[in-house]
């Protein structure tokens, strides 16, 4: 299929990472199927998220996230057009049976889906309450449902933080699927799922290079001063 808005915006993000002088650990995957449906179930610390946590998936096969986003953004002069143009699904918090649909239809095309179900950034850097939307569009569609954790955007740029200092680390960790068969209740599996992920969150920042006591960029929990999920 051709992408042409796409695969332009991929070459420029690498430049960009490659200017930043990112270095990526990313463990895991394999576990992102190379042909067929699969839906990303990612944590939310950075805006640069959309754009990382879609790498582990460009570099297991060249394949594309179609990633869900806040309907506002499709409205913005000149992001709007290139999300449209990346095929990404917009999400109206208000009416969002037509998300669903949509996203269970990429997934049945065979396409990844991107969400991130803590719905907004997590300022505790730890994983906040989670949306059970993820498992009902993986059971909906009879595909895998893939937990992902990418750490150390957020140093970049988040919510009040813009640092552009060169040769930062962004961590990933790609988990097996966790099975949605048909029929299993979408809240247990929410609850499974938000329980891997805080798992995966702690293996993750373990490797993380740089992690002086009371960094602000590392969980309470941790040893760092990031706030405190309350």
């Amino acid at each position: 299929m051709s992408e042409p808005v796409y695969r332009p915006i991929i070459w420029a993000a690498r430049s960009l990472f490659a200017g930043l002088g990112l270095k990526f650990d990313i463990i895991g995957a394999e576990n992102i199927p190379l042909e067929g449906g699969a839906v990303l179930a990612i944590n939310h610390t950075s805006y640069l998220d959309f754009a990382l946590s879609g790498i582990p998936a460009d570099r297991r096969g060249h394949r594309l996230v179609r990633f869900m986003a806040k309907e506002s953004i499709f409205r913005h002069p000149v992001a709007g057009p290139l999300m449209r143009g990346m095929k990404h699904i917009p999400v109206d918090r208000d009416a969002g049976s037509a998300a669903f649909r949509d996203a269970v239809a990429a997934l049945k095309a065979g396409e990844l889906v991107g969400v991130f179900p803590e719905a907004t950034m997590s300022r505790s850097l730890e994983i906040k309450e989670i949306k059970n939307g993820a498992v009902r569009m993986a059971r909906a569609a009879d595909v895998p449902l893939i937990p992902m954790i990418v750490f150390g955007g957020h140093r970049i740029l988040s919510y009040d933080h813009r640092d552009l200092t060169r040769g930062r680390t962004i961590v990933m960790t790609v988990a097996e699927p966790i099975p949605v068969p048909r029929g299993s209740n979408p809240d247990e599996v929410t609850t499974q799922l938000r329980e891997r992920m805080a798992v995966l969150l702690d293996q993750t920042i373990a490797r993380y290079p740089d992690q002086p006591p009371g960094a602000w960029w590392i969980p309470a929990r941790l040893g760092g001063s990031a706030p405190l999920p309350e």
